[in-house]
Order: C-alpha cells, then structure tokens, then sequence
C-alpha cells in the first residue's frame, strides 16, 4: 500500500458523525428500492418455497425413518 493510499484511508477514518451521515443519506439515495408489487411476489415465493422444502425434508425423514425401523427389525 502507498503512503498515499494510506493517507487517504486515514482521511477516511477521520469522518465525522454528520458528515458520515450525510454520506449515508447519499449513498441510501443511490440505491434502486424494489416495488410494492416487486416485494410482495418475492414474499409469495419466498413462503412457496419454504412450504415446499419443509413437506420435502418431512417427507425424507419419515422414508429415513422407515427405512432404518425395517432394517433394524423394529417395524412390527
């Protein structure tokens, strides 16, 4: 690193409280917020798939869980 990149990260480390603020107004402003309509069929998927990889996992666990009780000769 050169003393000028370490001069400038030291600027850096100087900020002070309002202005570290103001540079995170800013850069919040730079950001491309999703839509209403946009978060609401991400939440729709999101919960579709969580529904469909917890009846997944139930339905490996009771197979598993079948299938050791047949091995080990406690399936009746």
């Amino acid at each position: 690193m050169t003393r000028k990149q370490c001069n400038e990260m030291g600027d850096m480390a100087k900020t002070n409280p309002a202005q570290f603020m103001r540079q995170v107004r800013q850069e919040a402003g730079k950001v491309i917020w999703p839509t209403r309509q946009e978060t609401i069929r991400t939440t729709i998927t999101v919960f579709a798939l969580v529904v469909f990889a917890s009846l997944f996992l139930f339905t490996v666990d009771v197979a598993i869980g079948w299938a050791v009780k047949q091995i080990l000769g406690l399936g009746g």
